[in-house]
């Protein structure tokens, strides 16, 4: 864990790959992971953990396929959004963005069950910051 403060604005200019994670905390069993992401994520979900979204910068859409049938959830700078576990789900940006996801540590960034991956996204469990 990290016991000084982390600046996420530092955090974010310490690498540039899209839909690629990096750990600046824990809390308790979760990471604090912050990402840029833009364009297309792929659909996926998480069958044992809710997933929080805050976007810092840009905007963030996220589709979800519901019991109700799909939708779109956008989300402009400064908010924040929580898919349940079990929802499939697919992030998109339509413009650079900047977000913060809090997530059990060990999650995988394309989740329990998934499309195949493309290219430019990371699956991965988070990276540490360099």
């Amino acid at each position: 864990m990290n016991r000084e403060p982390v600046s996420l604005p530092a955090a974010l200019a310490s690498f540039a790959q899209r839909w690629s994670p990096r750990i600046v905390t824990t809390v308790n069993d979760y990471d604090v992971r912050v990402a840029h992401v833009e364009g297309e994520h792929l659909w996926h979900a998480h069958d044992g953990t809710d997933e929080f979204f805050l976007v810092l910068a840009g905007e963030l859409h996220i589709a979800l396929r519901e019991p109700a049938g799909e939708r779109t959830v956008v989300l402009p700078k400064g908010s924040a959004f929580t898919v349940p576990r079990g929802v499939e789900h697919k992030p998109y940006a339509p413009v650079p963005t900047d977000i913060l996801v809090l997530e059990p540590t060990g999650t995988s960034t394309v989740g329990d069950r998934h499309d195949d991956v493309p290219d430019h996204v990371d699956a991965t469990t988070g990276h540490a910051l360099s």
